[in-house]
């Protein structure tokens, strides 16, 4: 909004912008020089945005901006996982819970059964905190020492289409130990894990039984465990930017 109040063009209308009429007027005089590409012949093309650089699985604010766009918010479609309020603001605890799932997997058929059960793991506290101590006391020679930094090495599940459906929660908690990812990351992610559970309930995708069992689980370790601690600089909510505001506009004039 901030943009419509500041900007003259859209000051000066003569009313507010209402339908595709008006965007023909917008768009095609307005339209800043960064969101254009220049092709090889010489002419300009609308660029609203490239895909998320799968070398750089946790850079949030790429993430945010491919999914403000392409995902829908509001839809049956939307990127499940993500939290998004009526301003199109999104969650950052979400936003780190979907980039480390699909850090860790393969572009397949299965990559939905594993981003699920990588989820529902999420959205169980103490779960991980509870395999991580188990295993250090089985191998006191060999702790599990969590990876931290700008280059993690991280193994992507890979397995055959049809092996998707007995994926369950011990292969979720050996991907997560084998690539030794940091608890606190797992704890921060517990939000994403709760908005996945919950959207389930609204359009399930598997037996509606299975998201009752680990709802009630959910509910009892967090009496046991408490809410996980989060890591206070990817928390709080990232609102919508300029170039948000543009991509948007430019996006549903399609």
């Amino acid at each position: 909004m901030r943009a419509l109040l500041y900007d003259p063009i859209y000051r000066d209308l003569q009313s507010p912008i209402q339908g595709e009429e008006d965007m023909d007027f917008v768009v095609p005089q307005h339209i800043p020089m960064r969101f254009m590409h220049v092709k090889e012949d010489g002419t300009t093309a609308l660029c609203v945005m490239h895909a998320p650089d799968p070398s750089q699985p946790f850079n949030l604010e790429q993430i945010a901006q491919y999914a403000l766009i392409f995902g829908w918010p509001g839809l049956e479609n939307t990127w499940q996982g993500i939290a998004f309020d009526f301003a199109y603001c999104m969650h950052w605890q979400t936003l780190f819970g979907f980039a480390l799932c699909w850090a860790l997997c393969t572009t397949s058929a299965a990559k939905p059964a594993v981003v699920r059960w990588l989820a529902l793991v999420m959205a169980r506290s103490g779960m991980y905190r509870e395999v991580v101590a188990s295993y250090n006391a089985a191998f006191p020679n060999q702790l599990m020492v969590a990876q931290y930094g700008s280059h993690l090495n991280l193994m992507q599940v890979h397995m055959p289409d049809e092996m998707a459906q007995n994926f369950s929660d011990n292969n979720t908690l050996h991907v997560l130990l084998h690539n030794r990812i940091p608890l606190d990351w797992m704890d921060h992610a517990y939000m994403y894990g709760m908005v996945y559970l919950e959207q389930q309930f609204h359009s399930p995708t598997m037996s509606m039984d299975i998201f009752c069992k680990i709802d009630d689980e959910r509910i009892q370790r967090l009496s046991h465990y408490g809410t996980p601690p989060t890591i206070p600089q990817w928390d709080g909510w990232r609102e919508i930017s300029e170039d948000d505001h543009y991509r948007l506009l430019f996006k549903h004039d399609k």
